[in-house]
């Protein structure tokens, strides 16, 4: 029987090889999964400030702002002024070329992970990881509190 320390491993396992796969097919778009995953939020999110975002893609809020700014240079996103001192993004035309692209690519790759599963099992694994994900633990400051993984 598998113990907790076995399904824990088995899903840092999964995350990991599917971080490798969505790197290595959104590498000739010539983003990673992080600015890709940005993008990604910013179309789901579009008025998100950069500490949300920052936490949407489990960044710290100045490893986002470089980040940002890389984008910002590569035409990817544009910064706006938001209300008071604060400072929003949007994704250009190009950001979201590179966004539904790489969109088709990241399903392409999680449909090819996954294809071993009958419908009813991707309904179950989906109900225990949704369990899991709503049983709360001590938070821990500086950690995102939501969990929107691509």
């Amino acid at each position: 029987m598998a113990t907790e320390e076995d399904v824990a491993r088995a899903i840092k396992r999964v995350q990991h090889r599917h971080h490798r796969a969505f790197t290595a097919a959104l590498a000739d778009l010539g983003v990673s999964l992080v600015q890709w995953d940005t993008l990604r939020h910013l179309h789901r999110h579009p008025d998100a400030s950069l500490h949300d975002l920052a936490q949407l893609t489990f960044q710290t809020d100045q490893a986002f702002g470089t980040l940002a700014t890389r984008m910002t240079e590569r035409g990817l996103i544009e910064r706006v002024n938001g209300p008071g001192r604060a400072v929003r993004h949007t994704i250009t035309a190009r950001g979201e070329a590179v966004r539904v692209a790489g969109e088709r690519r990241v399903r392409d790759t999680t449909r090819r992970s996954l294809a071993q599963l009958h419908p009813n099992d991707l309904d179950l694994l989906a109900r225990l990881l949704t369990t899991i994900l709503d049983t709360p633990l001590d938070h821990v400051p500086g950690t995102p509190k939501g969990d929107e993984a691509p």
